[in-house]
């Protein structure tokens, strides 16, 4: 029984946004910034900008030099087989598996946290747009479903976005991999910007440039937020607000304007369906620390919790209308999910930059576009799609002498440097398939009574071929660039693993084989909107995180059009 001990009014506003991470942050600032009172709903703390507690911190100033004990990593099981760290300086991010259990049909990494920002606060920054060849993919080869927009439709936001976030980068010309609004690049090292000078001379499909990260490099706007300060220590949390997050971007944008109420340990149970009116009247909520149940109440529901989180919240809606989940119609609620797989490509090292070195810790990447099935010169037999690369090139830690020496002698030999190398690291695109799935289960609750989930993805033969030629690829370019001691690797990653999980709740153009409509509309639920990675019909090979703030400011403008002409 869900009750409020507020009178409804109390606990009504023009619009509830689920969850606070980038698409979530996203909805709260348009939304309120239009004019609409705004509950944004955490489901854990609340996490103020700057209060980012191992920020500052080195490694003598925490227990073990931030390596965990055996005794501790018992809570943390499966996100220490994803090869992330958790340590001391990051396990405040991180949600303890022994509170937030979950099943698995087949291997799953999911990886999340739970407070205000959400994974913003953790995510790789790395921010491309997809292109037409992206939104037309599965049109054109008849996969899945097509996407109801094109590159032309949401163009105009991706330029909103990332001129408001701030991403440095460089316009190349790249089809593949659209120019955008950027601020000034970041430097490529001497190792980086010579493989881009053999990749030109001998590919002629081949780019290699800098990463587009979302760091802002120019010290102007941006709501007081500072310039990148090249510590790599991000994961932590940024107190100068350089990289975009929730937390020091969208949010306090949307705190500013006066419409917004943040009501943390709130976890979303369901959406309400209203009988009479088909439309949502609002959620039901567990509160995380007194386990009492609520009731809020809005003219629209953003729920933008995170993929698996947001299709778990839209399956456990069940109504006389939706026995199967909100806006279930066609079945496919919690199917075709995707992932980035990546862990696979090439290392190799190289002489002669010996006298060169580089300053500070770039907290970003080479990036290498899509060059696999293009177009028909560029069509492979055994895999459809295509992968870039990441990584980048770097000296090694400094020399340990290995005789015993003492003094001058000592200090020339430590503060050498060893030589110079250079990592290809592959992210491949995942096809849509309806069979990688996701349910709810019902006989294992978890402490909240609500259901957990069970997880059934998996790779299968278009992903493990495209494997080997991403394996293959790498070794090539680093071969034609003079690298030596070339070693490919195929390290493996589960699904999960590319923290880049999509798809739950896709866009389409039916009602009968979708779920979303091209503005992210639940088609047959007019006044619910899914703006994060669930909403995506196929993945790419980018990463997505830009996509979903564009998709976000795009569906957020076009539901206040329509509240205001009164179609909500």
């Amino acid at each position: 029984m869900y009750f409020n001990s507020k009178g409804k009014e109390e606990v009504t506003y023009d619009a509830i946004v689920v969850g606070s991470g980038i698409s979530g942050g996203w909805a709260a600032k348009e939304l309120t910034e239009k004019g609409l009172k705004v509950l944004l709903l955490e489901r854990g703390r609340l996490v103020k900008h700057g209060e980012y507690p191992t920020a500052n911190l080195d490694t003598w100033d925490v227990p073990n030099r931030g390596r965990l004990t055996e005794a501790e990593w018992k809570d943390y099981e499966k996100q220490r087989r994803t090869g992330y760290t958790v340590s001391h300086f990051t396990k405040h991010w991180w949600v303890k598996d022994t509170e937030h259990p979950y099943q698995e049909t087949k291997p799953f990494d999911w990886i999340r946290g739970y407070h205000l920002g959400g994974r913003s606060l953790l995510w790789g920054r790395q921010s491309y747009r997809l292109s037409d060849i992206d939104f037309s993919a599965n049109a054109r080869e008849g996969h899945a479903v097509d996407w109801p927009i094109r590159y032309k439709d949401i163009a105009p936001w991706y330029d909103y976005v990332e001129g408001y976030i701030g991403v440095s980068g460089q316009n190349v010309g790249h089809p593949q991999t659209p120019d955008g609004n950027f601020q000034p690049a970041m430097d490529l090292n001497c190792v980086e910007d010579h493989t881009r000078q053999q990749l030109k001379q001998k590919f002629n499909d081949r780019l290699l440039m800098i990463g587009r990260a979302a760091h802002i490099t120019k010290p102007e706007g941006h709501n007081g937020r500072g310039t990148c300060q090249y510590r790599n220590r991000c994961v932590r949390g940024c107190p100068y607000g350089a990289y975009f997050s929730s937390n020091a971007s969208t949010i306090p944008a949307a705190e500013a304007t006066g419409n917004l109420t943040i009501r943390p340990h709130s976890i979303v149970h369901s959406v309400i369906l209203d009988k009479k009116s088909k439309r949502a009247s609002g959620v039901q909520v567990i509160d995380a620390e007194t386990m009492e149940a609520h009731e809020f109440y809005a003219r629209i529901v953003f729920v933008c919790a995170s993929t698996l989180p947001t299709a778990s919240i839209l399956l456990n809606s069940k109504s006389d209308r939706f026995p199967n989940g909100l806006g279930n119609d066609s079945g496919e609620l919690g199917h075709n999910l995707m992932d980035h797989h990546f862990h696979v490509g090439a290392r190799g090292e190289i002489e002669g930059f010996d006298d060169q070195y580089y300053s500070g810790r770039r907290a970003n990447g080479i990036f290498i576009p899509r060059f696999r099935n293009i177009n028909g010169a560029t069509k492979m037999k055994d895999f459809t799609r295509g992968y870039g690369y990441q990584g980048g090139a770097s000296r090694g830690g400094w020399h340990i002498p290995r005789e015993a020496l003492v003094g001058k002698k000592l200090k020339e030999v430590s503060s050498q440097p060893h030589g110079w190398g250079m990592n290809l690291l592959a992210f491949g695109e995942c096809l849509p398939y309806h069979s990688n799935k996701m349910t709810l289960r019902y006989d294992k609750p978890d402490k909240w009574g609500l259901p957990t989930l069970d997880l059934d993805v998996e790779w299968k033969e278009n992903e493990l071929n495209m494997r080997q030629d991403m394996k293959s690829q790498a070794a090539e370019m680093l071969e034609a660039s003079g690298f030596k001691n070339i070693r490919e690797y195929d390290d493996q990653s589960n699904p999960g693993n590319g923290i880049h999980e999509m798809g739950a709740a896709r866009m389409g153009r039916n009602p009968k084989t979708s779920i979303l409509n091209k503005y992210n509309q639940i088609h047959t639920v007019k006044n619910v909107f899914v703006t994060d990675g669930a909403c995506m019909t196929s993945a790419g090979n980018q990463n997505p995180s830009l996509t979903y703030m564009a998709l976000t400011a795009r569906a957020a403008d076009y539901a206040v059009t329509q509240l205001k002409k009164g179609n909500l």
